[in-house]
């Protein structure tokens, strides 16, 4: 074997370099991801009634849509916000109406779909932190960390629009009242993690999970009609301001990369 031959190999077998997948965890990221869990909402019954393509119809498009978004997110060596916040969006929209789907085309309860993907999620971190040791998302690094942190986010949108449906069918609170309840929530887990010192990844997967429901109280409470308790601009409107303000956010956060994690590249094992 000539010395070209074995420099060409060498090249070929070698693990490709990536930097961190994920964004930093900023006030830019909560933002983001409370809209994209109201788009989430929105979008999906905007496809689903005036588009007409149906639960299932609906499924399908934004499931294949999710595929191809993840395709390009998989690919990326870095973080690219342009990539990473349309996969989120699409994952908001697919983890609903997976959840959709099971109720109402399947039957299945509330309480049902929720203790579902409540053991789902419960399965995938311990999956996780067996193969990794950690459940960070600051060290979303290799592809199968990349694997299991994308399928915890669609067990979180999953879980969180049956648990924030379920109980906004239980306690009748209204939309403007869950969404003020949930936001206490988070606040009672940003307290508890900055002052009392509880685990920062368990504080951000808790706030993750709640941001879902907050999101779709927030997107509900603006898009459904005002004899129903909302505001009545529509879930045309309302999808199209957050997709507007979550394309201006992240068209900043390319521009600055105020986001970026930019530690040493790790080579993939």
């Amino acid at each position: 074997m000539t010395i070209t031959e074995k420099s060409q190999r060498a090249v070929a077998s070698r693990p490709r370099q990536m930097l961190n997948k994920v964004p930093e965890v900023t006030l830019y990221f909560w933002i983001i991801k409370i809209m994209a869990t109201t788009v989430g909402e929105t979008a999906a019954d905007y496809l689903n009634d005036h588009m007409g393509l149906g639960l299932t119809g609906t499924s399908l498009v934004m499931g294949s849509l999710l595929v191809v978004a993840l395709y390009f997110q998989f690919k990326a060596r870095k973080y690219v916000p342009g990539i990473y916040w349309l996969a989120v969006v699409l994952i908001s929209v697919v983890g609903t109406l997976i959840t959709d789907n099971m109720v109402d085309n399947f039957g299945m309860s509330l309480k049902l779909t929720t203790a579902i993907f409540a053991v789902c999620l419960a399965a995938t971190f311990a999956a996780w932190y067996s193969q990794e040791r950690t459940l960070s998302i600051h060290s979303i690094y290799t592809t199968r960390r990349e694997g299991f942190y994308w399928l915890t986010i669609l067990f979180t949108f999953a879980l969180g629009t049956a648990a924030g449906d379920l109980v906004a069918e239980t306690l009748n609170l209204g939309y403007w009242k869950s969404a003020i309840m949930f936001g206490a929530m988070i606040a009672a887990v940003a307290i508890a993690c900055f002052r009392f010192r509880l685990n920062a990844v368990l504080a951000f997967w808790l706030a993750y999970i709640l941001t879902r429901p907050l999101g779709a109280s927030i997107g509900d409470y603006l898009s459904q009609a005002k004899a129903d308790g909302g505001l009545g601009l529509g879930t045309t409107v309302t999808s199209f301001i957050f997709l507007g303000v979550i394309l201006a956010v992240v068209v900043f956060l390319t521009r600055t990369r105020r986001d970026a994690i930019d530690t040493p590249a790790v080579i993939e094992s």
